[in-house]
């Protein structure tokens, strides 16, 4: 067995810890050391058998690259200086005249991007209820040309099953692209299961202690991959080496905080969906409906709607003490968040009230604090606005 086929065939737990070395055979650093360098010396005029320039190649961005590709199972991964500036990179793939399907509860920056700069260079667009694969058939024009999917979907968790999707688009030669930022890589691999393209925000999980800016786009498919990486270096939104060792350095514990967020998540699921001030809990697999094949588990995200008018709702989300109102998620800490008002602000309300998107709703961050701290900073801002929410 070659070494690569060895480093290839190791559990995931392991090639998360061993992820993206660089640049540490002449000094023996176990940690990769970081590349600030913007130039390289090169041989001659026209040379580009190395590193030439940092917009285009840097061995600190190469090395998250390296990674998350081999997290993801891919063969190219690009990284970006943000989730949105990696979305812009698909976009590129689509040209005036071209139609996109996407599904209808997607984050607020996504549907920002789509709506007000996409669509003004001719892109049509459909929004659907990506729950029911058939509503992907429905949507086909003769001008479609990607699926978007987010899966479990932001805010409301929803899932969507990838290979049902994809079957429906490879009839009609139809790109597939998924966020895979809630599940992350550990939960839920989607080039496995066809998918041509995969969006991280890498200041979510993958960073994972709120402390960077960045996204990615992961393929198996060379033709597209040059494309993407065309776009990368062309508009020049690719990700510092001081955010990518950042990313290095969040990828290593992946696993050990996903398992945390994901049984924690779990359990502050079970605790709202018990709270008569809660009209509804938003959590993969909570409602008994078994998990696809393609999740392990449901993941660190929780969202429900509380039975209260927007003033009480946001008075709820500056009652809680571990729980910080914050935008973003997937740090260690838990982070409590206001759709309406935060993430999604940019989304006209009657098109957040038809997704699904009410003021009522609350998204948290479910973090790796002890449960029972949780579970008591949820139970006494519950309590501070008990007399003012509409019980039954």
């Amino acid at each position: 067995m070659t070494d690569e086929n060895k480093k290839a065939s190791r559990k995931f737990e392991t090639r998360t810890v061993q992820t993206g070395q660089v640049g540490g055979d002449e000094t023996g650093a176990v940690s990769s050391p970081i590349f600030p360098s913007s130039t390289y010396r090169v041989k001659y005029p026209g040379d580009e058998s190395g590193y030439v320039y940092s917009r285009w190649s840097n061995p600190t961005r190469q090395a998250v690259e390296e990674g998350l590709a081999n997290l993801e199972e891919g063969s190219h991964a690009y990284a970006f200086a943000s989730g949105l500036a990696a979305l812009n990179g698909v976009m590129h793939l689509l040209k005036s005249g071209d139609h996109l399907v996407a599904v209808d509860d997607l984050y607020g920056g996504s549907h920002r991007q789509f709506e007000h700069l996409r669509r003004q260079y001719g892109i049509e667009i459909t929004y659907i209820d990506g729950q029911t694969p058939e509503n992907f058939t429905h949507a086909i024009k003769p001008n479609t040309r990607l699926f978007w999917l987010e899966t479990p979907t932001n805010p409301l968790l929803r899932l969507v099953d990838i290979e049902a999707v994809v079957a429906i688009a490879r009839e009609k030669k139809i790109l597939v692209g998924v966020d895979n930022t809630f599940a992350t890589p550990y939960l839920q691999k989607p080039l496995n299961l066809g998918a041509d393209i995969v969006l991280h925000s890498l200041s979510k999980y993958l960073g994972g202690h709120c402390d960077l800016i960045g996204g990615a786009l992961i393929t198996n498919d060379s033709e597209l991959a040059e494309k993407l990486r065309f776009s990368q270096y062309a508009v020049g939104g690719a990700l510092g080496p001081f955010e990518s060792w950042l990313v290095l350095r969040g990828m290593k514990t992946l696993h050990v905080r996903m398992d945390r967020h994901c049984e924690n998540a779990a359990k502050v699921a079970d605790f709202l969906k018990q709270s008569d001030l809660v009209e509804h809990v938003y959590y993969p697999g909570l409602d008994g409906t078994p998990l696809p094949n393609a999740m392990k588990q449901g993941g660190g995200m929780v969202s429900f709607d509380l039975k209260a008018e927007i003033e009480i709702v946001k008075q709820f989300t500056m009652a809680t003490e571990v729980f910080v109102l914050a935008e973003s998620l997937g740090g260690v800490e838990s982070l409590v968040n206001h759709p309406a008002l935060m993430t999604h602000a940019s989304i006209p309300k009657e098109i957040r009230l038809a997704n699904g998107i009410t003021d009522g709703l609350i998204r948290l961050s479910v973090g790796l604090e002890h449960i029972d701290d949780l579970l008591a900073d949820l139970r006494q801002a519950l309590e501070k606005i008990r007399c003012t929410v509409r019980t039954a």
